[in-house]
């Protein structure tokens, strides 16, 4: 037998972090970019953005790092906060 189900980190009665949101603020960590991370999940950047702003409007701290323009272009990166909720939210999946 096999338990199943999703797990979510709620908070104000709202969604804050699931497997999902997770995953996007790991490939934003990885790509350095909110576009290059929803196409690697195959969701619209407009999706992407508004699970961001979603969990931004709950978190104690922002959890992207907007980097302007330069020579190689702008990018997003997470905050130290951000890294911080991932470890413990893994643990707790398991």
């Amino acid at each position: 037998m096999k338990i199943d189900g999703r797990f979510w980190l709620t908070k104000k009665n709202q969604s804050f972090l699931g497997t999902g949101r997770i995953e996007l603020l790991e490939r934003i960590d990885k790509t350095g970019s909110i576009n290059a991370a929803a196409k690697e999940m195959k969701m619209s950047y407009k999706a992407a953005w508004e699970r961001i702003n979603g969990m931004n409007a709950l978190a104690d701290q922002p959890l992207i790092e907007r980097i302007t323009g330069g020579k190689g272009g702008g990018g997003t990166k997470l905050t130290p906060y951000a890294r911080e909720l991932i470890p413990p939210f893994h643990r707790y999946n398991e």
